[in-house]
């Protein structure tokens, strides 16, 4: 979502003429998109910002300098920057972008300092003017905002209350994109399984719908979707996966916990067994899919058995890939409130403990994969290799191979695997697609 909403940002950017530059501490504009979904985050905003403050009063060059995003949502956040980092220019939030050249432009022209977090009418960024990072695969979003507040997230209190885009606008995007080569689109939103909730009674489609329409869009290749929500996803939408040949199989059903008295404080509204039940039923209508999920250790109140029942999960449904990661407070939020933290040093070991398992099944995953054919949508050159290219599979494994050269960026292509390790597959151009 934060990488989207960059992309818009520079959109509108270059819509008013501006070049993206070089160098970000030479530009003339700069923007620091925020997230506030993990501390680290918050402490490299600030440092950050810090380094802009030197550079600037050594050089003129940068005369502006803009914040947005989730952190100016927060009311401490705006106080702090008041306080410490009253020289910022334009402060934005996730609710104001569309508003960002507007406030940009009186900056200019009035000299005054521009701050914009909530409006009454917020008004949604135009899609079509983003820049998108890659030519072959795109972000759309499809909802803004999220209803669920989980009692550990920030989300809803800097992104706002849920809101759907129209259909009709989804599928416009979506061919303009196609018709400039685009392949592939991840369809975006925090939960996209309440798709249509808040569109008005004569244009609301469930998600299940909107999968079917994006899947006859012509030239489209490949359709992608996170995240899902495991209280909202329904088996319209399973069999939507099933039935649209377009869709990836490949399914992203963050579980964060696998213990289902924890999941009730966290206000997830489903139980380990509702979970199990919902990836049999994926499984058994799609076999061959492939998962991923999110996995948090250390919320408060977590036991030793807590912990148990998150690797009987994990053993259970065998993850392809996890983002697994250790609970950090968030103030503002229901679970910073909770007597029952957890000891740092107790939530490493713990994590240390679950990131063993899911290494090791997502290593025993990618052994399966040895002497088989995928199609691959090729992305790019090796970092390591330039005579390397890597592409990422249906199932959304990153795929590095040999045999092919740099005109087959943005291609499908087809690749057999010669050599598997834990978090790639190696292995060699077998055929070229499109």
């Amino acid at each position: 979502m934060n990488e989207h909403d960059s992309e818009n940002i520079a959109g509108m950017l270059e819509s008013m003429g501006y070049v993206l530059a070089d160098d970000p501490f030479k530009a003339e504009v700069v923007v620091l998109n925020t997230c506030s979904v993990r501390e680290h985050a918050d402490k490299r905003f600030y440092g950050m910002l810090g380094q802009f403050k030197k550079r600037r009063d050594e050089n003129k060059d940068t005369r502006i300098v803009c914040v947005c995003g989730c952190m100016p949502q927060q009311p401490r956040v705006q106080d702090e920057i008041k306080k410490s980092f009253s020289w910022v220019d334009v402060v934005f939030g996730t609710q104001t972008i569309g508003d960002f050249p507007r406030l940009l432009n009186d900056r200019i022209s009035t000299g005054k300092k521009q701050f914009s977090i909530t409006a009454n009418n917020s008004i949604v960024p135009d899609e079509k003017e983003s820049k998108r990072l890659h030519k072959h695969k795109a972000l759309v979003n499809i909802t803004y905002g999220c209803n669920n507040f989980c009692t550990y997230c920030i989300v809803p209190y800097t992104r706002g209350r849920e809101r759907s885009r129209k259909p009709s606008d989804i599928i416009a995007e979506i061919e303009s994109l196609v018709k400039n080569g685009t392949k592939e689109v991840t369809l975006l939103g925090q939960n996209v399984n309440s798709y249509g909730k808040t569109l008005e009674e004569d244009q609301r489609i469930s998600f299940a719908q909107l999968l079917r329409q994006v899947n006859k869009i012509e030239g489209l290749e490949r359709i992608r979707f996170m995240t899902s929500h495991p209280k909202d996803i329904s088996d319209d939408v399973i069999c939507a996966m099933r039935d649209c040949d377009k869709v990836c199989e490949f399914l992203h059903l963050p579980f964060q916990a696998g213990s289902s008295s924890l999941l009730k404080k966290m206000n997830r509204h489903y139980t380990k067994e509702d979970y199990l039940d919902i990836i049999e039923k994926a499984k058994r209508e799609i076999p061959d899919l492939a998962f991923s999920t999110d996995i948090m250790i250390g919320f408060p109140g977590e036991t030793d058995q807590d912990v148990e029942d998150t690797i009987d999960i994990c053993e259970q449904v065998r993850y392809d890939s996890a983002f697994t990661f250790i609970y950090s407070k968030r103030r503002g939020t229901p679970a910073a409130k909770m007597l029952d933290q957890i000891p740092e040093d107790v939530k490493h070991e713990r994590f240390e403990r679950v990131l063993e398992v899911v290494n090791r099944i997502s290593g025993e995953k990618n052994a399966e994969y040895m002497g088989k054919t995928l199609e691959v949508l090729v992305e790019g050159t090796s970092k390591k290799n330039e005579a390397v290219l890597t592409g990422k599979s249906r199932h959304n494994k990153t795929v590095n191979f040999t045999g092919g050269d740099k005109s087959m960026i943005g291609k499908l292509v087809q690749v057999k695997i010669t050599d598997p390790k834990s978090f790639s597959l190696n292995g060699e151009l077998v055929k070229y697609i499109l």
